[in-house]
């Protein structure tokens, strides 16, 4: 078997195991694993969430040295620069992140020299990224990259995938509860359900909450009564 054959086999099995997670959190613990597996070169690897005025907070790590890395290169020079880039840019590298960052003594002792970021997803305040580290400097070459990209293309469709199965649910929820909170007012102020619903929306208005939260408390009171 060639190397293009291992590494389709590998992005092929990893697409199938992302596909099989269940949620958010479960997908990227399992996703920094694979990625760290999958990438030439990659010792560590973290999934972040990057906002715009630079703060850095690590949603997944294959080790607690990633968070805090992650942490410590949050703002200022060298990895914060480069990470930021990603507005910009869906990849970018840090060759020997001991020689370009300020934060002297928590990279050495973490000992990861290079780092190779990959945009996920981005929107207008805050971006995430998959983050792979490497105990050498200047570890990543194209072929990394190319790998990391691929590999990241499937991760980004698992994540896409479990939101929409999240926020579906969430939805279907949010159904049966103000479905259940109106049939609660219904009975108890002998009114249809069009003017039943018409007082959730006015209680939420009024109080400026969620409609799905005025129903929740109502539906709550009701189970305890």
């Amino acid at each position: 078997m060639g190397a293009a054959d291992s590494v389709a086999e590998s992005l092929a099995a990893a697409a199938t195991a992302l596909h099989e997670a269940e949620g958010r959190a479960e997908t990227a613990r399992i996703a920094v694993r694979l990625a760290r597996d999958v990438v030439p070169d990659a010792d560590q690897a973290g999934i972040s969430v990057v906002e715009r005025a630079g703060r850095v907070r690590t949603v997944a790590c294959t080790d607690e040295v990633v968070r805090t890395v992650d942490a410590a290169t949050s703002c200022g020079a060298g990895c914060a620069t480069r990470r930021q880039d990603l507005w910009n840019s869906p990849v970018a590298r840090v060759e020997d992140i001991t020689a370009c960052d300020v934060h002297g003594p928590v990279l050495t002792a973490s000992g990861l020299r290079s780092a190779l970021f990959l945009r996920l997803r981005g929107h207008q305040r805050r971006f995430s990224v998959l983050t792979l580290y490497s105990l050498r400097p200047h570890a990543f070459d194209e072929e990394s990259v190319r790998i990391g990209r691929l590999f990241s293309a499937h991760l980004g469709i698992a994540l896409e995938s479990v939101e929409v199965q999240e926020q579906l649910a969430e939805a279907m929820h949010t159904r049966d509860v103000i479905g259940q909170a109106t049939g609660i007012l219904m009975g108890r102020m002998n009114i249809d359900a069009a003017q039943a619903f018409d007082q959730l929306v006015r209680a939420s208005q009024k109080g400026n909450v969620k409609l799905r939260d005025i129903a929740s408390r109502i539906v709550e009171v009701r189970a305890i009564e």
